[in-house]
This record gives C-alpha cells, sequence and structure tokens, in this order.
C-alpha cells in the first residue's frame, strides 16, 4: 500500500505561487517575499518539487551587471497538475497562498 501525503502548507502556498506566475520563472527570493517565508524554508521545498518532477529549474542567462546569476523556478507539468488538484481541495479561498497575486512572473 503507497501512502499519500498530503504536502504542507508551506509546500502548497510555494506550488499556488508558482502556478499563480503560470509559465514564467520566478526566482527564489521573490517568492520568500511574496510568501512571507524565509529561505530556510523555501529553498528546501524548491528542490524537492525539483528532485520529484514538479518543478523546472534553469540559472538566469543575462543577470545583472555585479550580481552573479539566479537560480529561476517554475512548475513543470506534473507540478502544475499537483497545483491544479491541490487548489480544488482547497478548504477555502482565504487559506490560498498568502501573497501569491503579488508574485510578479519572470522571464529568463
Amino acid at each position: 500500500m503507497v501512502r499519500v501525503r498530503q504536502p504542507s502548507p508551506q509546500t502548497a502556498a510555494v506550488l499556488a505561487a508558482l502556478a499563480e506566475a503560470g509559465d514564467g520563472w520566478s526566482h527564489g527570493y521573490d517568492l520568500c517575499r511574496a510568501l512571507g517565508l524565509k529561505a530556510g524554508t523555501v529553498y528546501p521545498i524548491l528542490i524537492r518539487l525539483a528532485e520529484r518532477g514538479h518543478v523546472d529549474t534553469s540559472w538566469e542567462t543575462d543577470p545583472p551587471r555585479g550580481r552573479p546569476p539566479r537560480h529561476l523556478y517554475r512548475l513543470s507539468t506534473a507540478g502544475a497538475e499537483l497545483a491544479r488538484s491541490l487548489a480544488a481541495t482547497a478548504p477555502a479561498p482565504d487559506s490560498a497562498a498568502p501573497g501569491a497575486a503579488r508574485l510578479a512572473p519572470r522571464t529568463a
């Protein structure tokens, strides 16, 4: 018997924020700010989601001068399906990811 675990509220918030960004790329720092979560919470979630195939990652190709390239994140097809299923089973609209609507999509 395979046990299916529900994602933590923080993971659900990251998925919702990435879903809000659509096909655009997002920086982890922007996710932290938009969701009000610390980097020590968001980056391990992004790593796990990427390892499970729910998030695509890339390096920024043209960073501003004087700043190193940053990682970019967006939902994969499987991640978008997971985000949709979580949104469909969410108990109430007020439990949606805080700040997800403020997250502006980024392009690589």
